[in-house]
């Protein structure tokens, strides 16, 4: 077999087993959530506890409700450095306009 096509074969085979692992090692299970977190009074560390909420996001949001006021709707955190289509719906279920936040981990 040819020398280069071994090495070919083995670098394939090593790429498709760290991608493997890297799929399932990073495939930890999301925590259970229940209860909302109200984006207009939350702090920082309240709105990290949402799916996909870093602190630079946390940061961004309250620099936007700072700078414009209140949310009116849900659908304005797109307008979020970060947070688009796909990151909002993840959020929805745990975001709330008004109310006490009680977000925890089931």
């Amino acid at each position: 077999m040819n020398a280069n096509l071994v090495r070919w074969l083995r670098a394939s085979a090593f790429g498709l087993l760290l991608a493997t692992a890297s799929a399932v090692l990073g495939a930890a299970p999301a925590a259970a959530l229940s209860g909302v977190v109200n984006v207009n009074t939350a702090t920082a560390e309240e709105l990290m506890g949402l799916p996909g909420i870093g602190e630079a996001k946390a940061r961004a949001i309250l620099e936007l409700r700072n700078a414009r006021g209140t949310f009116r709707s849900v659908e304005e955190l797109v307008e979020v450095k970060g947070i688009g289509p796909a990151a909002l719906e993840r959020i929805r279920p745990h975001v709330a306009l008004d109310g006490k936040t009680t977000l925890q981990e089931d």
